[in-house]
């Protein structure tokens, strides 16, 4: 195609409409996968993509028996299309949050046991919110730490709860409560019949499971020495992990507390291996009103009366 002298000029509602499709094509890796998320046959999907290579004067995307990938060009109008999507979206979501009525949705993201927790209040804030705000959509999502935090920062979610290992520039944080977190092995473990001395000389030989994440002082100073092998950020399997014998792995002591009367699992050497954990409600810091997630933040300050100070 000729770029000489050639102008775009105005974008409309139809190139945006083409330009959604291109990216639904590069997302699902070509013509034929995007079929069903578009819910258009192939034909129409080519007739589209050619039609917007015509409207830019550009050669987006090869396809043939070689397979889909994008040109040069097609790499830089894909992320110019992302910004601009966003944009829309964000302007969208600023509008309908403008508007008298509270309606639209919220997205909450949880890490996992933190909405059960009765400390956490979740269900009274949901009682609470939704009493106030019946016409707003609720999801809810669970996730780890690091996907909560990136889904708030990528604004695809509004409000996570979780237990947090640092503070990241961009987020606000409201603290809940703490966790003292001990290390734990099955009943069937060696360092199950070692007493706390013997296991404080034995426990970075055998193999633990950890979260995954890089984390903060005091745990650092707890798991650096310790035997790595296994990733396990969820409680509920790094328990697995834990009871199967094979693992040590610290867990929240009232999450372990049933395990232990039970005799399932042995604390080991809790008088020198403990740290604090804190559990927050994050959300993204910024200027941009957002009506349902203001109305959460502002039910959760009235629920939880006193915030306990944050351990770090």
């Amino acid at each position: 195609m000729n770029a000489q002298n050639y102008s775009l000029g105005q974008v409309g509602d139809y190139e945006i409409k083409q330009l959604k499709v291109f990216k639904t094509v590069v997302d699902c890796g070509g013509f034929s996968a995007a079929e069903t998320s578009l819910n258009i046959g192939r034909s129409t999907i080519s007739l589209h993509i050619s039609n917007l290579e015509a409207r830019l004067n550009l050669v987006l995307c090869k396809r043939g028996r070689g397979g889909f990938s994008l040109t040069e060009e097609g790499i830089i109008i894909y992320e110019m299309t992302e910004k601009l999507l966003e944009s829309l979206d964000a302007f969208r979501t600023t509008v309908n949050n403008l508007n008298a009525s509270l309606t639209g949705k919220l997205r909450l993201a949880l890490s996992d046991k933190v909405s059960l927790d009765p400390r956490s209040h979740f269900p009274e804030l949901i009682q609470r919110f939704v009493s106030e705000a019946p016409e707003v959509s609720i999801t809810t999502n669970v996730a780890s730490m690091s996907n909560i935090e990136r889904m708030i920062l990528n604004d695809e979610a509004d409000i996570g709860f979780i237990p947090y290992h640092r503070k990241l520039d961009g987020l606000d944080y409201v603290h809940l409560y703490s966790d003292d977190c001990y290390l734990y092995c099955g009943k069937n473990h060696p360092l199950a019949s070692f007493d706390e001395p013997e296991q404080e000389q034995q426990i970075d030989i055998y193999p633990a499971t950890h979260a995954g994440l890089k984390p903060h002082e005091a745990v650092s100073e707890q798991i650096s020495n310790m035997n790595l092998t296994a990733i396990s950020y969820f409680y509920d399997s790094r328990l697995a992990l834990i009871l199967s014998g094979q693992y040590i792995g610290f867990l929240p002591e009232q999450y372990a507390q049933s395990y232990l009367d039970k005799g399932d699992i042995v604390a080991v050497a809790p008088k020198t291996r403990s740290y604090t954990l804190g559990v927050a409600v994050i959300c993204k810091r910024t200027s941009q009103p957002n009506k349902p997630r203001d109305l959460f933040l502002k039910v959760l300050h009235q629920t939880v009366e006193e915030l306990i100070v944050a351990p770090y």
